[in-house]
């Protein structure tokens, strides 16, 4: 499940897509978590840590953090990342 965050991540830094964070949040954590509870447990506890950092370091705000973490729910129970895949995103995502 981890390799399957690391992945994301990489994904959203290379495609450096505006308004496609939620999105590899939501993939990250699915893709985790397809691989068993061992995978959704990785992926919840990397996004938990993601979202603290964030919110306590970088200042990116409570509704930033609120939101991120919702995708990241949304993708670990199973949820389509589709969901908040942005238009115009490359397919190779």
């Amino acid at each position: 499940g981890a390799w399957d965050m690391l992945r994301a991540y990489r994904d959203m830094r290379e495609a450096n897509y505006i308004g496609a964070d939620k999105y590899f949040h939501a993939r990250g954590n699915y893709d985790a978590a397809q691989r068993g509870p061992g995978g959704a447990w990785a992926a919840k506890v990397l996004s938990d840590a993601r979202e603290l950092w964030q919110s306590d370091v970088s200042g990116r705000g409570a509704e930033d953090t609120r939101a991120d973490q919702e995708a990241n729910e949304w993708g670990r129970s199973g949820g389509d990342p589709n969901r908040y895949r942005p238009a115009g995103l490359p397919s190779k995502y």
